[in-house]
């Protein structure tokens, strides 16, 4: 079966949402004033360097960039499910790492608009996963 999405457009987009993201979390913290916890600072080091690696990617036509995008989605994806589980309850208080110093990862704070930052980031790093991995499928 032929893919309706070209390997550029899925990289395109992977990018656009790693883009988004990325400028999201800066204006969540910089112009809202949100604190991140640790395990946001952790996502994020994933999240950035997807929007440089990717848009590099796509300026010099390398077709191949979607499995560094891949491995980034998956490693931040990781740890956005942790940070959810920590949010959901799922995971026991005394394995947060978040309770030391700084922002809870836990607290109401890690909302935006009603939805938990966790959660958007996990939709994040999903979309770029599932994209990157579409940009390498080979042109049948």
């Amino acid at each position: 079966m032929k893919s309706k999405v070209s390997n550029d457009a899925a990289l395109l987009m992977a990018w656009v949402v790693a883009l988004i993201a990325s400028l999201s979390v800066l204006f969540i913290g910089e112009v809202m004033g949100q604190m991140p916890c640790l395990l946001c600072w952790y996502q994020r080091a994933f999240m950035f360097p997807l929007a440089i690696v990717l848009g590099l990617g796509l300026w010099c036509r390398d077709s191949k960039v979607g499995r560094y995008g891949l491995v980034l989605a998956l490693g931040g994806g990781a740890i956005a499910l942790w940070h959810l589980g920590l949010y959901a309850g799922v995971i026991p208080e005394p394995i947060q790492p978040c309770t030391a110093t700084g922002p809870s990862c836990t607290d109401e704070n890690q909302l935006v608009l009603g939805i938990p930052i966790p959660l958007l980031s996990l939709l994040a790093f999903a979309i770029v996963a599932g994209l990157s991995a579409l940009s390498l499928k080979e042109p049948s």
